[in-house]
């Protein structure tokens, strides 16, 4: 099951850390090695087509697993957009990116207006592994920061896109 942390409390939350603050925990059936291949080197066989700016002209989506590589996405057509930068990577401990998505779903050049994604692989035992992922910094993005945090709270933002990794994995 899911576990958020936001800092109000909703229906999907409970009161426990600041408000910029998003943090979202799966455990999976897989050993660490295999539970971070497929969240960083395999991220397209479970992102969902509609969550990209190509939708069906997609033709890979992935990342660079390499400091300053690329989250990237590239289109049937060529076209090359950039959502994100590897800012850490310690395989198969960890990955740090920014997220270089706007609230309107526009694309953020400036990555010091982007919000950070710090993803965490714990492996309680050899054959699980505990997924942590803490989206930070949402007030990089401006008026509305709140409502955006709060859409990827929600059923459709992180928590979907866990379920999914979760079950591809």
């Amino acid at each position: 099951m899911f576990k958020f942390i936001v800092g109000k409390k909703d229906n999907l939350a409970e009161a426990t850390g600041p408000a910029e603050l998003l943090v979202v925990e799966q455990t999976v059936n897989a050993p660490i090695e295999r539970a971070f291949e497929m969240f960083v080197d395999r991220l397209g066989s479970w992102w969902p087509r509609e969550y990209t700016w190509a939708k069906d002209n997609l033709e890979e989506i992935g990342i660079e697993a390499k400091v300053d590589g690329h989250c990237f996405e590239r289109g049937k057509d060529g076209n090359l957009a950039v959502w994100g930068t590897v800012l850490t990577l310690a395989r198969p401990e960890q990955i740090v990116f920014t997220w270089q998505i706007n609230a309107d779903r526009s694309a953020e050049p400036n990555v010091a207006l982007a919000s950070r994604v710090d993803i965490r692989f714990v492996a309680p035992t050899p054959d699980t592994t505990k997924i942590v992922l803490v989206h930070r910094d949402f007030p990089r993005h401006g008026p509305g920061w709140q409502k955006y945090r709060a859409n990827m709270a929600s059923k459709g933002g992180w928590p979907r896109l866990i379920d999914r990794y979760a079950k591809a994995v």
